[in-house]
């Protein structure tokens, strides 16, 4: 995609280009800027959505060094789906303008929250510290190392909900070029949560990120972080050399365990630190349960909800494996119902993929529910309701909250229904999924994702059942629909869907 050289001109000679259009989006206001990005929110005009624009500076698009660090930003977070990370919904470069579109975080980042509260009680310390976990504890196990974590890169809602963001600095932990000290805008702009082998310039993994949240949390509970000092060079001899005070003596009011986990986080020595973010959300988790059970405060979802991703890989690699099975599927359809497993296999990894597919906001990620039937309490509105659908993950827990309340088409209702359309299919209950699928089809026009979401299942669902031309019809109406899929494999997988329909229907009339 190109601009004319005259409209390019003046968006570099313009340092605010609210109101321009850039592409598909339309810039509203700006809204921050820093050492490589400009962020503007802005209205996606296809998908008539609010999205955060971060646009490289103009100053830098001739350093391949930013351009680079830019791009390793978007690749990073693109792999991650969870609900507690800001998601990257398209990359994009119109002649020399690079824009990451993500999506728009609505609330204040930490360090405001922090100067706002500046003793926060027990709740909402774990709320907070088990939201990030979770968040890097998925980057983790993908091998991504944040390399920044900070209170201005934690995302707080209006719900209380957090997410991590920025990852401009996060490489995969076994690519081993270490970042050095000098490099502007690196290390020496957040000296303040660098790790010890960070400092020095070492090869990092996530156990760096564990020290820098371990930094950030001793911020949060006491009020400032635990070095501080006039020089960046300063503070980094102290992350060296220096232990903090202890923070049983600063907020006595606070379990010591959770003191004691803080100043594990740490350790100037990696291996005695928690070996994994996972480890520490167990840790966090248990906390939790012998302090709290479930008091959580009002304005705060429960976070037990934000485990780690029971998936063991990312949109992208879901969507090959997808494609695959369906190219496999594709092949044997006409021999009947012998493919049972690759569409249950399909149908799990599209799971991982949605956010990617329909560009819309990941489901909770959720651990495996408990084999048997299990009674569902009825909780006193629906966002509670919700929220146990999402820690049970089980049929009855999801059909809870659409039976909650009559209206048919509200926002938890309308996403019970997604999971509930794949856990039906995942389980080959495909007379149960396609009702809930006409469900979603029937949705107002302006619903347009989640008319496509509905249609793509069911695709799906009449394929497994042998109707293969209401399958492709299903799949002629997802096509018409203005519904964006900026992922390659996913549109080489549709094709593939149809292909496998137009196989099954001439072998069949033969």
């Amino acid at each position: 995609m190109s601009m004319p050289d005259d409209q390019v001109g003046d968006l570099f000679s313009e340092e605010d280009l609210s109101g321009r259009q850039l592409g598909d989006y339309r810039l509203l206001r700006r809204l921050g800027r820093g050492a490589m990005a400009v962020v503007y929110l802005a209205e996606q005009c296809s998908l008539n959505r609010q999205v955060a624009l971060k646009v490289l500076r103009n100053d830098l698009v001739d350093d391949e060094t930013y351009v680079r660090r830019f791009q390793r930003e978007a690749r990073a977070v693109a792999a991650l789906v969870h609900a507690n990370i800001v998601q990257i919904h398209e990359v994009g470069q119109i002649d020399r303008v690079y824009f990451i579109a993500q999506e728009f975080v609505e609330g204040q980042n930490l360090r405001t929250w922090i100067h706002r509260n500046e003793k926060p009680d027990l709740p909402h310390i774990l709320s907070i510290m088990l939201q990030v976990t979770a968040a890097l504890a998925k980057a983790g196990g993908q091998g991504v190392v944040h390399r920044d974590i900070k209170p201005e890169n934690i995302l707080l809602t209006r719900s209380g909900e957090v997410k991590v963001a920025d990852f401009g600095l996060a490489r995969l932990s076994n690519q081993g070029d270490p970042v050095e000290l000098t490099q502007v805008g690196i290390t020496l702009g957040t000296p303040l949560y660098m790790s010890p082998e960070q400092v020095e310039g070492k090869p990092l993994d996530p156990r760096s990120d564990v020290y820098s949240f371990g930094v950030t949390c001793y911020h949060m509970i006491a009020g400032s972080p635990p070095f501080t000092g006039e020089t960046p060079l300063s503070v980094a001899v102290q992350h060296l050399k220096k232990e903090p005070e202890p923070l049983q003596n600063l907020r006595s009011d606070l379990p010591r365990q959770l003191c004691d986990v803080v100043h594990r986080m740490l350790a100037k020595e990696p291996r005695s630190r928690y070996q994994s973010a996972a480890q520490l959300l167990q840790e966090l988790r248990r906390i939790q349960r012998e302090h709290l059970g479930s008091q959580w405060p009002e304005d705060l979802p429960g976070w037990e909800t934000s485990g780690v991703d029971a998936s063991s890989f990312g949109p992208v690699q879901a969507t090959q494996r997808l494609q695959a099975v369906m190219e496999t599927a594709a092949l044997s359809a006409h021999h009947g119902r012998r493919w049972r497993w690759p569409v249950a296999l399909a149908v799990a990894c599209l799971v991982g993929a949605a956010t990617a597919w329909f560009a819309i906001r990941p489901t909770l990620r959720v651990t495996p529910a408990p084999a048997g039937p299990r009674v569902v309490e009825r909780k006193k509105d629906i966002f509670l309701q919700y929220l146990q659908a999402t820690r049970l993950n089980t049929p009855e827990a999801w059909q809870a909250v659409v039976e909650f309340t009559e209206a048919t088409d509200g926002p938890y209702v309308n996403r019970a229904k997604q999971q509930l359309i794949r856990l039906h299919l995942d389980k080959g209950n495909f007379d149960l999924a396609l009702p809930l699928c006409n469900d979603l089809i029937a949705l107002d026009a302006s619903k347009e994702e989640l008319r496509g979401f509905g249609f793509a299942c069911r695709a799906i669902a009449l394929n497994r059942v042998g109707d293969y031309a209401g399958s492709a019809e299903a799949l002629d109406s997802f096509r018409s629909l203005s519904v964006r899929l900026p992922d390659g494999h996913i549109r080489n997988t549709l094709q593939v869907v149809e292909k496998g329909n137009q196989e099954a229907m001439n072998h069949g009339s033969r």
